[in-house]
C-alpha cells in the first residue's frame, strides 16, 4: 500500500471501491484572543534595604552573565580553533593531492609524446632491426661464462645484499640470442656496483661496445636522445620494446636489457601486464601506468611504470616504457622536506597509501628521526624486522602498513576528515580523499598530532579563564556603583507616573533608597510592564491568527470565516485537480529516524510548494506521502489543465532530483481530473480547509488505474491537451456515466 493512500480525498463516488478516509487538519486558531484579568496582591515589605537588595541582584546578574559569556565563548573558541585546524589540514590535503596529480598528469603526457615523436619512432624502428640481426651472434662459451660470471660476481651479489635471497649465475639471462649478446657487450661491462652500489653516471654514460654490430651503431645514434630525456624529466630508466615483448633498449643498459617480458622472469611483473594492455590497443594514444613493484633490475627497489605505444597512426612497431622515481612523489608530498612552511608543523605529513595497505611515500618520522619512527613503529604493531628494514633502506614504500581509519575510509571513495589513531599509535587529525591518478588506485592522507594541532586550544583556555576574572572583578565594582545611582529621590518616580497617564507604557522607574520606595517603584514596574505586556500580546496574537489563518485557507475563505461565517463552501466551474502520491518513500526511510524521516519530507514537500508556486497551481493541502493541488480554483485560468500536467511534470523533476542527492528510487504516481469542484471548511472544533467533488474523486481514481508510476490522466484533460504532450491509454475505469479511459503521459 502507497503512502499516498493513509490520506486521499474526502470523497468517493458510489462505485469507487478505492476511497479514502478524510484528511486530518491543525486546529484553526479562535477568532480572538480572550483577555485575562490581572491578578492584584498587596506589597509586602521585606528586610533588606533597597541598596542591598540591588546589588544583590546587579552582582547575581552580572556574575551569573559573565560566567555564561565566558563558558560560550570558551566552548565556541574552542571549536572554532578546532575547526581552523582541520580547515587548514584539509588545505594541506589538497594542495599536496592536487600537486600529485598534476605531476603524474605531465608524466603521462609526457611520456604519450615522447613516444609519438619521430626520434623515438626512428629509433624504435632501428633497434627492432638491430635487435634481430642480433640474433645471428650467439656467445661462445668463453663469453657465456664470461656472462655469468657477472651476475654471480655483480649483479647477484647486489642484489642479495640488497633484497636477500640467492639466485642463480644464468637467472637474469635472456633466453634469445641477442638478449645475450648485448648484455654481454654491454650489461655486464657498463651496469657494474663498487662497492655494492650501482654506478649510474658509468651505466648511462657507457660508449660504444666497439663491437661493430647494427646494434651498437643505432644505440650510438639515438642513445643521446634518451638520455635527454631522463636528464630533463628526472626519470629513473627508458625502455623501448618491441613488438614481440622484447627489450631492445634500456637507458642503464641494466638486466632487463635483452629480456623478453612476454615469457622471460619478468612475465608476470605489472610492467608486461601494462605492456600487454597497450599494445592490445594497437593505438599511439593508448597509456598505461603500473602501482609499486619490486623490479629486479634496479635491485628490487619499487619502480612505476608508464607504457605507451610507439608508432603513429599507419603503425605500431613497439612500446615505451618509463621508470618513475620514488624521488618525484616524495618530493612532492613533503614539499622537498619543508613541512613547516607548509604549515604542518612539527609533526604533520601528507602521505599516499595503496589498495594493499601499504605505503607509497616515505614517512616524515623515519627521514628526520629513524630511532624514534622504528620505536613507535613496532610499539604499534609493527614487526621488528621490517622496522629495521624500513630504517635501513630509508623509506618506507611497500613496507610501512597502514591499516588506519583514515585509510579505509578514502579506499571507499570517501573524502573527509576524522581523528583517530595514526599509523604509528599516536591520536592524529586526518584530513582524506581518494587520488585521481589513471591507473592507480591509491589515497592520500594528511596527518597531524592531536596535541600539537590543538595547542592554540589550549592557550585560549588560559587566557580565556585570566580575561573571564578580570570581567568579573570589574563587573563587580561596577554593581557597588550601580546599586548608589539607583537610589535616587522619588520624583523618578512621579515623572513616571504622569508619563503613564499620558498614554506612555513603557515608563520603568528606579528603585528608592527605602523600603517603602522600594515597594512603591516595584508595583508601578509591574503595572506599567502589566499593561505593556498584554498590549503586545494582544498585538501579536491578531497578527498570528491571521497569519495562520491564511496558511491554512485562501485569504478569501479566511475573511469570511472572520466575519463570523458558520458554513463556507464555494462550487467552482472548470477547475482542474492534481492527485500525487509518493512510491517507495516508506521503503527509503524505513532505516531512518522519526527526525530524518520528518525532514526527508520536508525536503519534497518543499520541493512541491516551489513547483506549484512556478506553475501558478495552488496547493490544497499536503498529505502524509502525497500531494493535493488544483489550478483554476482561487484564480480562474484558461490553461489550467496545461498548468496541471506541467506541475506534474515538475513533481516528477523534484523526486528525479531527490532521489540522485540521496541515493533513492521514490517514484510518483500522479492523476489528474478536471471539472466542478467544492471547497469549503470542514469540521467544527478543528476546522480544515478541504476540496471535494467529482474531478476529485476522479483524480484520485485515475492515478491507480494501472499501479505503475505515472503521471495519469481522465478523458476530459485528454481531450484539452495539446498535441505536444504524448500520452497513451493506459486503461479503463468506472464511473457514474459509464466506462472511461485512462490516459498516461509519457
Amino acid at each position: 500500500m502507497s503512502t499516498m493512500e493513509r490520506g486521499a480525498p474526502s470523497e468517493a463516488s458510489a462505485d469507487d471501491g478505492d476511497a479514502a478516509p478524510p484528511p486530518t487538519a491543525p486546529t484553526v486558531p479562535s477568532r480572538a484572543p480572550r483577555e485575562r484579568k490581572p491578578r492584584t496582591s498587596k506589597p509586602r515589605r521585606v528586610g533588606l534595604s533597597i541598596q542591598s537588595k540591588l546589588l544583590i541582584m546587579l552582582l547575581g546578574v552580572s556574575l551569573i552573565s559573565s560566567i555564561i559569556v565566558g563558558v560560550i565563548g570558551f566552548v565556541s573558541g574552542r571549536e572554532s580553533l578546532r575547526a581552523a585546524a582541520v580547515d587548514q589540514l584539509t588545505t594541506i590535503r589538497e594542495l599536496r593531492t592536487g600537486e600529485l596529480e598534476r605531476v603524474f598528469g605531465g608524466v603521462q603526457t609526457g611520456v604519450t609524446l615522447d613516444s609519438r615523436n619521430l626520434s623515438a619512432q626512428n629509433a624504435s624502428v632501428a633497434l627492432n632491426a638491430a635487435f634481430a640481426e642480433a640474433q645471428s651472434r650467439p656467445l661462445d662459451e668463453a663469453q657465456r661464462a664470461e656472462l655469468e660470471a657477472y651476475y654471480d660476481d655483480e649483479f647477484n651479489a647486489a642484489l642479495s645484499a640488497r633484497a636477500g635471497g640467492t639466485y642463480a649465475a644464468g637467472a637474469f639471462i635472456p633466453e634469445s640470442v641477442a638478449g645475450q649478446y648485448l648484455q654481454y657487450q654491454y650489461t655486464s661491462k657498463s651496469y657494474r656496483f663498487p662497492g655494492g652500489e650501482l654506478d649510474f653516471e658509468a651505466a648511462i654514460d657507457a660508449g660504444d661496445a666497439g663491437d661493430g654490430s647494427p646494434w651498437s651503431a643505432a644505440r650510438e645514434r639515438y642513445h643521446d636522445y634518451f638520455q635527454r630525456i631522463i636528464a630533463a624529466s628526472g626519470y629513473d630508466d627508458v625502455l623501448l620494446l618491441d613488438t614481440e615483448g622484447n627489450v631492445v633498449y634500456t637507458a642503464y643498459s641494466g638486466p632487463d636489457l635483452g629480456m623478453n617480458i612476454m615469457t622471460g622472469p619478468f612475465k608476470d611483473s605489472q610492467l608486461a601486464d601494462a605492456y600487454r594492455d597497450v599494445m592490445a590497443t594497437n593505438s599511439v594514444n593508448a597509456l598505461a601506468t603500473t602501482d609499486y613493484e619490486r623490479y629486479i633490475p634496479s635491485l628490487n627497489v619499487p619502480a612505476i611504470w608508464v607504457v605507451s605505444p610507439v608508432g603513429n597512426t599507419e603503425r605500431v612497431t613497439g612500446a615505451l616504457a618509463v621508470q618513475i622515481p620514488i624521488d618525484i612523489i616524495n618530493d612532492v608530498l613533503t614539499g622537498d622536506e619543508r613541512w613547516k612552511e607548509q604549515g604542518l608543523g612539527d609533526t604533520g605529513e601528507v602521505y599516499v597509501a595503496g589498495s594493499d595497505d601499504l605505503m607509497r611515500s616515505n614517512s616524515r618520522l623515519l627521514i628526520e628521526d629513524p630511532q624514534a619512527f622504528e620505536k613507535l613503529a613496532v610499539a604499534n604493531g609493527t614487526p621488528s624486522e621490517l622496522a629495521e628494514r624500513e630504517v635501513e633502506v630509508g623509506g618506507t614504500v611497500l613496507l610501512q602498513p597502514v591499516t588506519t581509519e583514515s585509510v579505509r575510509l578514502a579506499q571507499q571513495g570517501k573524502s573527509g576528515t576524522t581523528i583517530s589513531r595514526g599509523y604509528l599509535g599516536r591520536e592524529n587529525i586526518t584530513a582524506y580523499t581518494p587520488v585521481d591518478i589513471d591507473g592507480l588506485n591509491w589515497v592520500a592522507v594528511a596527518r597531524i598530532d592531536t596535541e600539537e594541532a590543538f595547542a592554540p586550544v589550549t592557550d585560549f583556555t588560559r587566557n580565556l579563564v585570566i580575561s573571564t576574572l578580570a570581567i568579573l572583578l570589574a563587573v563587580s565594582v561596577l554593581s557597588m556603583l550601580l546599586a548608589q545611582v539607583f537610589t535616587r529621590p522619588v520624583r523618578h518616580l512621579s515623572e513616571a507616573v504622569r508619563r503613564v497617564a499620558g498614554g506612555d507604557l513603557t515608563v520603568q522607574v528606579p528603585a528608592g533608597s527605602r523600603d517603602e520606595f522600594g515597594d512603591l517603584g516595584n508595583a508601578f514596574n509591574d503595572m506599567s510592564s502589566s499593561l505593556r505586556i498584554k498590549q503586545e500580546l494582544i498585538d501579536e496574537q491578531r497578527m498570528e491568527n491571521e497569519r495562520l489563518l491564511h496558511t491554512l485557507m485562501p485569504e478569501t475563505v479566511a475573511k469570511r470565516y472572520q466575519d463570523g461565517e458558520e458554513t463556507i463552501s464555494e462550487v467552482h466551474q472548470d477547475v482542474s485537480v492534481i492527485f500525487a502520491e509518493l512510491i517507495g518513500f516508506d521503503d527509503f526511510t524505513a532505516s531512518l529516524s522519526s527526525e530524518d524521516e520528518l525532514a526527508q519530507l520536508n525536503s519534497l514537500m518543499r520541493g512541491f510548494d516551489e513547483a506549484a508556486e512556478r506553475t501558478g497551481v495552488e496547493k490544497v493541502r499536503t498529505l502524509r506521502g502525497g500531494y493535493l493541488a488544483s489550478s483554476g480554483l482561487i484564480v480562474p485560468r484558461v490553461d489550467n489543465v496545461r498548468r496541471a500536467v506541467e506541475f506534474a511534470t515538475e513533481l516528477r523533476a523534484v523526486i528525479e532530483r531527490f532521489n540522485a542527492g540521496n541515493d533513492a528510487s521514490v517514484e510518483l504516481r500522479a492523476g489528474i481530473a478536471t471539472g466542478t469542484v467544492t471547497s469549503g471548511l470542514v469540521g467544527r472544533t478543528s476546522l480544515a480547509y478541504d476540496l471535494w467533488g467529482d474531478a476529485v474523486n476522479l483524480a484520485y481514481r485515475v492515478r491507480s488505474v494501472d499501479g505503475r508510476p505515472g503521471i495519469y490522466v481522465s478523458q476530459a484533460v485528454k481531450d484539452r491537451l495539446q498535441d505536444g504532450v504524448r500520452i497513451v491509454s493506459a486503461g479503463t475505469i468506472e464511473t457514474a456515466d459509464g466506462s472511461e479511459t485512462v490516459w498516461r503521459v509519457e
